[in-house]
């Protein structure tokens, strides 16, 4: 399975359009590859970089989807994908871009293919989305994009 942007390039810069000084809208996303037998999809951002007096786990969930339809092929630019929403780290429901407080920080786009739907109600964490993934995924693809705000 592959995940993919027109956006940015995997391990390439993240336009600011898609970040907190700009639009603050999802990049495009292409999906390819899903395995037969496939019932859903969950999409994960996540950024690994976060300094640990902000957060002591290092960690913080920009955008978390589940139950998306497995025949879903692309996630238009500033367009929710189907599916049900998680909560970020932030209280979102929806897609929050990259807004490093420090320095240049990774988003990780984290595509997984399940054999089930998930049986959570909207608004699940990414712990409780994970979990309930446990001894379901088929696949998974990744695409990471890094960001630097500009400094003053």
């Amino acid at each position: 399975m592959q995940l993919t942007s027109p956006a940015f390039a995997h391990e390439g810069m993240i336009p600011a359009r898609h970040t907190c000084d700009g639009a603050n809208v999802n990049p495009p996303l292409a999906i390819n590859g899903v395995p037969p037998g496939t019932v859903s999809l969950v999409l994960i951002m996540d950024d690994p970089d976060v300094p640990k007096n902000l957060r002591a786990d290092g960690m913080w969930d920009h955008w978390l989807v589940f139950n998306i339809p497995p025949e879903l092929t692309a996630i238009t630019e500033d367009r929710e994908p189907p599916g049900v929403p998680g909560t970020g780290t932030g209280g979102n429901r929806e897609y929050y871009g990259p807004c490093p407080p420090d320095r240049e920080h990774r988003y990780f786009f984290k595509l997984y293919a399940l054999d089930c739907r998930l049986d959570l109600p909207a608004g699940a964490s990414k712990p409780q989305i994970e979990a309930a993934m446990t001894g379901h995924i088929l696949a998974e693809a990744r695409l990471m994009g890094r960001y630097d705000r500009p400094r003053q």
